[in-house]
């Protein structure tokens, strides 16, 4: 940068000429009466530079699909749901018609959601569930801080601030002994009925997702035990189990185990479970499980290993269940306290 004098004989013979983005960047040139005019514009210029440190760089140009790839290629595809993950963001970004990032704004994903919700009821009768919408929301988040973290977004994350859709709190379906047994006699119509029922036995005796008990293999059983492995927490975690289910799992030949596929067992769920909450279909078995778990005295922090769960509070959803759960409710309150005295004056006015 550098202010010089052209000796022109012009009325603006000063000349201030700076690289605000450096030498490889771009050049600002401008004419001025006098040498303080042309200093406070090179001050001003650089300054704002160093205020507002993007504006010194070259200008990102970048769509909402470009970084989605990029944190896909350089985070997403090592997570266990990555895949997944990026099909949401790439329908998220093609409804938001992928707008150039760095314009994008808290407002854009809240037309989003607004469309979303709005194109479930158009299509299906019925709105978009809030915790797919949340979901949405997050993974973009995500997206954004992940890219900061490794230094591949200079910019604010533009859903720093967005808060999610309140949700309530959701019902836990579980079965019932005699549900169990209706469930196991409708089975028995499948002609594959031999491999879902003991999949089913699996995951009552241990919590475990169906898919966890569909990939097992002879390794994974041991003597009164199963160990499942390339669990969704990524964590393996072995669970006892009884004798006469352990003998049934050895009878299998086979290294693996099962051949019946998700989408069979979950059907006859739902032939035999048609009343379960939508979306409950694939964790009745293991809610069944956690739920009759803690109904007969068992340890909430056992529970939490059992299942693989990472956080407590994951877990702290079944401790309702434990008998005494809440129980000073009943001894505790004010009608309790006074039932001596009002079965007394009851006496006396009878």
């Amino acid at each position: 940068m550098s202010i010089r004098n052209l000796k022109d004989s012009s009325k603006k013979p000063w000349l201030c000429e700076c690289y605000p983005q450096g030498r490889g960047g771009k050049r600002i040139r401008k004419k001025f009466a006098t040498k303080g005019e042309a200093a406070a514009f090179e001050r001003f210029t650089m300054n704002e530079v160093d205020d507002k440190p993007w504006l010194g760089e070259k200008t990102d140009h970048r769509r909402l699909s470009d970084l989605v790839n990029r944190w896909f290629e350089l985070h997403g595809k090592n997570l266990k749901s990555g895949a997944h993950a990026k099909r949401r963001l790439e329908m998220m970004v093609e409804n938001m018609e992928n707008p150039i990032a760095i314009m994008v704004t808290g407002t854009h994903f809240a037309n989003y959601r607004a469309n979303r919700k709005m194109k479930g009821r158009v299509r299906n009768g019925g709105e978009v569930a809030a915790s797919t919408l949340n979901h949405d929301i997050l993974w973009m988040k995500s997206v954004f801080n992940e890219l900061r973290r490794l230094k591949e977004w200079k910019h604010p994350n533009p859903l720093q601030d967005f808060k999610n859709i309140k949700l309530s709190e959701s019902e836990l379906s579980y079965l019932t002994p005699s549900e169990i047994e209706h469930l196991f006699d409708v089975i028995k119509a499948s002609p594959m009925a031999d491999q879902i029922t003991l999949i089913c036995k699996i995951c009552l005796s241990t919590g475990a997702r169906i898919s966890e008990a569909m990939n097992l293999t002879r390794s994974h059983v041991q003597p009164f035990k199963i160990t499942y492995t390339n669990t969704k927490g990524r964590k393996n975690r072995t669970i006892p189990i009884s004798e006469s289910l352990f003998n049934e799992l050895s009878a299998r030949q086979n290294h693996q185990l099962f051949t019946c596929g998700y989408g069979v067992i979950h059907k006859w769920l739902s032939v035999a479970l048609p009343n379960l909450p939508s979306g409950q279909t694939t964790h009745v078995l293991r809610h069944t499980f956690a739920s009759h778990f803690m109904m007969n005295g068992g340890n909430i922090v056992v529970l939490k290993d059992i299942l693989g769960h990472s956080d407590i509070k994951t877990t702290m959803t079944y401790a309702h269940f434990a008998p005494s759960h809440l129980s000073d409710a009943v001894t505790l309150n004010p009608l309790n306290k006074m039932a001596a005295k009002l079965a007394t004056k009851n006496i006396k006015h009878a």
